[in-house]
């Protein structure tokens, strides 16, 4: 997130990272602020499941299509239930990964809920 707010310009919490974790053997997309880390307990009871841990990269490409460091939030084979940082509205533009390890894309807020059906949530 660092890397990408800088060659950006924006702050570093205005990057919405892609993050791909296995909830109960589940695939589950967290778009997070890159100011911040997940708490993984509080996203777990959050959706309702006994554990979340970060997906392991093969996990992610068969989830996704995409690898991780390049993960968009949609595109994927298949919808994955999303859940969207609420400190990513502080921002009137947010950038988030297009699906490889070169490009990003702007949206607000409002349309990353959109476009991911996602559920808005405090996630660190």
């Amino acid at each position: 997130a660092p890397a990408a707010a800088a060659a950006l310009g924006c702050p570093v919490g205005a990057i919405a990272n892609s993050l791909v974790f296995e909830a109960d053997g589940a695939p589950l997309l967290v778009l997070a602020s890159g100011a911040h880390r997940v708490d993984t307990a509080k996203v777990a009871a959050l959706v309702g499941v006994r554990r979340v841990r970060r997906a392991a990269p093969a996990f992610v490409l068969a989830a996704t299509g995409q690898e991780v460091g390049g993960v968009a939030p949609v595109g994927h084979p298949a919808p994955l239930r999303t859940v969207v940082d609420v400190d990513l509205a502080a921002h009137p533009v947010v950038w988030a990964g297009g699906g490889d390890h070169h490009t990003m894309f702007a949206a607000s807020y409002d349309e990353l809920l959109r476009i991911t059906a996602g559920e808005a949530a405090a996630v660190a």
